[in-house]
C-alpha cells in the first residue's frame, strides 16, 4: 500500500474513532432510489408486492480499509394494501470498525386520488465493533492507550418517516435514526470518555417520470441529506429508461462524487442495477472508483400482470 494511502486511512481513524464525530454517519448508497426502505420506514409495501432487494457496495477501490456496505431488505403489504412491512439487514465495515444491524419497518399506508399516503415506523439494533488493539502502531514507541482496548457495544435505535407515491411520482421525508447513542473507550463510566456520538439524519427524497413517447421516458431524482456537524449533501440523479426494460443514468454528489447508473428489468421478477462512483476530490488521485451492484427479486409477478411498470 501505498505510504500516502496509510496516512490517509490513519487520519480517518484518528478523526472517526479518538474524536467525537460530527459527520455523515449513515452507510452511503448511490442507487438509494431502488433502495428507499434503507433510508425511509414508511416505503415498506408501496410496491404492492412482496420483494426482496440486495445490494453491495465496495468503495474508494484501491484504499485499504475502506468503506464496503452490504444490506438485504424484504419488504410487501398485507392483502387489503393499508399496511406495509419490511425486515432489512446490513453490515457496514471502515478500516478497523464494523456495524452489523437488522430494524423491522411498519407503515400505516392511506390510498388517495392519484396515490398513496404512508407513515411508517422502524426499530432495530446494530453491533458496533472497533478492533483498535490490531492498529499496527509503532513497536518501538510507548504503548498508546487508546488503541490498547477493542469497542463492542449494541446500539438500538428508532425511525420515523412519511412517503408519497403514485405511478410517476414520489415523495419522502425520514429520519431513521433518532437516538443519540454515545460510544465511551471503556466500561467504566466514572472514567469513560466519550469517542463518538450517533446524530439524527435528515433524508428528503423525491423523483418523477416523464414519458418522452411511449418507448422512451426520464426519471429526475433528488436526495437531501442533513446532519449536525457535516456539511448538506444533495445527490442530483437522472435516468434515462428505454421500452421500460433497461435505464442508464447520471448522479452528482455535491462536493463528493459522480456516478454512471445502468439498470435492466431481466424479467417480470428479476431486476439487476450496477453503479460506478469517481471522487470529484483529491480522494480520486488515491483510488480506482467505487463500486455498487443492486438486485431485487419480486415474488409472484410471474403470476400476475402488472397494471403499470414499477419506476420506484
Amino acid at each position: 500500500m501505498h505510504t500516502i494511502s496509510k496516512y490517509i486511512i490513519g487520519f480517518l481513524l484518528a478523526f472517526f474513532c479518538i474524536n467525537v464525530v460530527y459527520a455523515q454517519q449513515e452507510a452511503m448508497y448511490s442507487q438509494y432510489m431502488f433502495n428507499t426502505l434503507a433510508i425511509n420506514p414508511a416505503y415498506a409495501g408501496s410496491r404492492n408486492v412482496v420483494s426482496a432487494t440486495a445490494l453491495y457496495r465496495n468503495q474508494w477501490v484501491g484504499i485499504e480499509g475502506a468503506p464496503s456496505t452490504q444490506t438485504i431488505s424484504f419488504d410487501g403489504a398485507t392483502s387489503n394494501k393499508k399496511v406495509g412491512l419490511g425486515f432489512q439487514v446490513f453490515n457496514d465495515e471502515i478500516g478497523i470498525s464494523k456495524t452489523t444491524g437488522a430494524f423491522a419497518s411498519y407503515a400505516y399506508r392511506i390510498r388517495m386520488d392519484k396515490g398513496t399516503l404512508a407513515f411508517g415506523l422502524q426499530a432495530g439494533a446494530a453491533l458496533y465493533t472497533a478492533n483498535f488493539s490490531r492498529v499496527a502502531l509503532n513497536p518501538t514507541g510507548a504503548p498508546d492507550v487508546s488503541f490498547a482496548q477493542d469497542v463492542r457495544t449494541v446500539q438500538p435505535n428508532f425511525g420515523a418517516g412519511v412517503y408519497y407515491n403514485s405511478d410517476k411520482f414520489y415523495l419522502g421525508v425520514s429520519v431513521p435514526q433518532m437516538l443519540g447513542n454515545t460510544l465511551n473507550n471503556n466500561t467504566n463510566i466514572s472514567s469513560s470518555r466519550l469517542i463518538a456520538r450517533q446524530y439524527t439524519h435528515l433524508f428528503i427524497a423525491a423523483g418523477y417520470v416523464f414519458d418522452i413517447n411511449k418507448d422512451i421516458k426520464i426519471k429526475p431524482s433528488v436526495l437531501f441529506k442533513g446532519v449536525q456537524g457535516a456539511p448538506l449533501q444533495l445527490d442530483i440523479n437522472s435516468n434515462v429508461w428505454f421500452f421500460d426494460i433497461f435505464s442508464i443514468g447520471l448522479q452528482y454528489r455535491t462536493e463528493a462524487d459522480i456516478a454512471a447508473m445502468t439498470e435492466i428489468q431481466l424479467n417480470s421478477q428479476i431486476r439487476f442495477g450496477y453503479a460506478y462512483d469517481r471522487s470529484t476530490t483529491r480522494l480520486a488521485d488515491f483510488n480506482s472508483g467505487s463500486h455498487e451492484f443492486m438486485l431485487r427479486y419480486e415474488f409472484g409477478s410471474a403470476k400476475s400482470k402488472l397494471l403499470s411498470p414499477r419506476y420506484f
